[in-house]
């Protein structure tokens, strides 16, 4: 059965950013996740992962043909 859900640990190490800026994706909502157990624990779902990126890279080839390529 393949994994449905990530830790923020998993999703920092999936994208290569800080744990940092994962937790602020998901307290902004631009990443969608939910808190279980207890202790609140966020996890974030592989599919809502994947429409993160693509929506990124979508983003990315716009900024792209519109010459607007920033820093």
């Amino acid at each position: 059965m393949a994994q449905r859900f990530l830790t923020l640990a998993d999703v920092t190490e999936e994208l290569n950013i800080s744990a940092g800026a994962v937790y602020q994706l998901v307290r902004s909502g631009e990443l969608p996740a939910i808190q279980v157990g207890g202790r609140g624990q966020w996890r974030v779902e592989v599919a809502e992962l994947e429409a993160y990126i693509q929506r990124l890279y979508s983003e990315t080839r716009s900024r792209i043909d519109a010459g607007d390529l920033g820093r």
